[in-house]
């Protein structure tokens, strides 16, 4: 009975086994479908839709091919139409029927393209015709290849790809985009498995008929003499022609035998086994997982997409960082110029100015670069944009907070403002970067206090201090930029009067900066500000007799190109702060985050 149970689970195994395999062969039909895009016309660039790479579920696989370089960018769409706005490009969308069409989108108008040229040059940029793609900030990823370029993402409908060569050639016209299909054969692995132990215990059943078969005939009489088997000889015409001998075969042949037919089954199943291990290979029975409470932030109705991303911005400042460190080696104010803006930009250029005069002189400090974080872009759809972010040195235990902002769809990200943050900040609550934040204007009228306004009023706190009608709306503890400058014109008051107080006088004054405010708002409905300030020292002669000397001031000295002046000197510095403004109503104070300062200019007085 037990070779019968034993034959019932070889077949079983079988018939399991073989439905299993072909659940995962036969009868899994295709794993990827393709569709080939075809680009009748020559164009610089190709974009395609993401309605097209999500018209099919799962990754989407990207092939181009050219002669040469092959590049390909993905970002928001509506990003890529803005960038695309002024040329000419096939754009690749699905039709009404559901089908993919390619349709060529040309250039605007010369009058249109001519003014957003102006625009472009207003900006600092070249000429939008036959523009290289690769490098801009636009993107959200980008990849090139010679040739052949294969690409795997998965995008979602509200981001597309572009494709091109140089941005002057035509884009790749050998184009396809490839989904992966998932087939799911849940009972694959089941079946395959189950299979497996049926042969298993098929081959015990076996082995116990066997064991079974030999106790059953019983054990020898003792003293019996075992039968002896005779040879027999043959012979043909009286020659011996061999011997047979009749009779059981021997112990040894029937154990190998046998041992090679169990290890046979054993190796199938073992190697049965390891296949179907893909999860669609089984059933799904852990059900849906139960969401994990976790702290929501409400999105305001209307509010649009951040300008960028945290690996975006991480890339973006690296970028800035790179040719920043580039232009400090070669004291190249141009090469600064395309990634600095505003008072960054012009503390950069008096200290090349100042280095190359005086070769010993300090270089700016690196721009760090990472851990970005909190990152706060702005929530916007155009343009200019601004950037938020919070940059960490774990080496100095220091951090820097910064703006970065983008002038227009073609334009790199410059930095506009960078300070170190006061120690111990308590930063306000921002919005997650995958929200971003709106930017606030300069005239709002809810905050305390307009960020146009803010600038002047801090200025005059630091020229009056306890006299100026600003100075209740600031908080004055922890503001240790506001006690610095105090302290430094005193002390150099002081050090001035003990010398000259009869012959001269030093005066300092404060005043909003040449660069605009920039805001984002806070969850809080606050803002942070970042502002510029200037601070200029006037030491003049008040004796026609007497004369001003600066033999111990380094930076004035090599900026004028002289030691002393009978009219005297001023010393201009430049300040980038970074303000918290709470909304109307609030009862907290506008307190200082950051603050930076530089030397900025010097000059004689006529």
């Amino acid at each position: 009975m037990r070779f019968v149970w034993a034959v019932a689970a070889f077949v079983l195994a079988a018939v399991m086994i073989g439905a299993g395999i072909a659940q995962r062969t036969v009868f899994q039909g295709p794993t990827a479908q393709t569709a080939e895009i075809s680009v009748e016309q020559e164009a610089p660039y190709t974009l395609i839709d993401g309605a097209v790479l999500n018209s099919m579920p799962g990754t989407q696989t990207i092939r181009a091919a050219a002669d040469g370089t092959v590049f390909a960018a993905y970002g928001r769409t509506a990003d890529l139409e803005a960038w695309l706005s002024d040329a000419t490009y096939n754009e690749v969308s699905v039709d009404s029927d559901g089908g993919i069409e390619t349709a060529l989108v040309e250039a605007p108008a010369d009058e249109e393209a001519d003014a957003e040229a102006d625009a472009a040059a207003e900006g600092d940029e070249a000429a939008p015709e036959g523009r290289d793609p690769a490098g801009s900030d636009l993107w959200l990823d980008e990849y090139s290849q010679d040739d052949l370029l294969i690409v795997r993402e998965e995008l979602p409908e509200t981001m597309s790809l572009i494709l091109a060569t140089d941005g002057t050639a035509a884009a790749p016209d050998d184009v396809s985009v490839s989904w992966r299909l998932t087939s799911s054969t849940p009972w694959a692995g089941p079946l395959i498995v189950g299979g497996g132990i049926l042969m298993a215990a098929g081959i015990v059943l076996y082995i116990l008929g066997i064991r079974h078969v030999r106790r059953s005939r019983g054990p020898r009489r003792k003293g019996l003499p075992l039968p002896v088997t005779e040879p027999i000889d043959l012979a043909v015409d009286g020659a011996s022609k061999g011997v047979i001998s009749s009779g059981a075969p021997t112990r040894r042949a029937l154990s190998g035998g046998r041992r090679s037919f169990v290890l046979v089954p054993a190796v199938a199943v073992s190697a049965l086994l390891f296949t179907g291990c893909s999860a669609d290979a089984w059933p799904d029975l852990a059900g849906s997982p139960t969401p994990t409470p976790t702290e929501t932030v409400v999105v305001p109705e209307g509010q649009q997409a951040p300008a960028v991303t945290e690996a975006q911005a991480t890339r973006i400042l690296a970028r800035i960082a790179s040719t920043v460190a580039k232009a400090d080696e070669k004291l190249s104010t141009k090469l600064a110029a395309s990634r600095l803006s505003g008072t960054v930009l012009e503390e950069r250029k008096t200290n090349y100015k100042l280095r190359d005069l005086v070769p010993e002189y300090d270089a700016p400090a690196a721009i760090p670069t990472k851990p970005v974080f909190p990152l706060l872009p702005q929530a916007i759809d155009g343009w200019p944009r601004t950037v938020l972010a919070v940059v960490a040195d774990e080496a100095n235990k220091t951090a820097s907070i910064m703006m970065m902002t983008q002038q227009d769809q073609w334009s790199d990200y410059k930095l506009s403002y960078m300070s170190s943050l006061e120690a111990e900040t308590d930063l306000p609550d921002l919005a997650p970067a995958y929200i971003g934040a709106p930017g606030v204007q300069p005239d709002s009228p809810f905050l305390v206090l307009p960020p146009e306004d803010l600038a002047a009023a801090y200025a005059d706190i630091l020229n009056k201090g306890e006299d100026s009608e600003f100075y209740d709306l600031f908080e004055a503890q922890g503001d240790e930029f506001r006690t610095g400058v105090a302290a430094d014109r005193q002390a150099r008051l002081e050090d001035f009067n003990s010398t000259g107080a009869k012959t001269g006088s030093l005066t300092f004054d404060s005043a909003p900066g040449a660069s605009d405010p920039l805001a984002l708002a806070t969850l809080e409905s606050g803002a942070i500000v970042a502002v510029s300030l200037t601070e200029t020292d006037t030491a003049t002669s008040t004796d026609p007799e007497a004369v001003i000397k600066v033999p111990n001031n380094l930076a004035t000295k090599s900026l004028t190109g002289v030691e002393e002046s009978a009219k005297g000197f001023t010393t201009t510095y430049s300040d980038q702060l970074f303000f918290y403004v709470p909304s109307q109503g609030s009862t907290e104070k506008i307190r200082l985050l950051g603050y930076a300062s530089d030397i900025l200019d010097a000059k004689v007085i006529k």
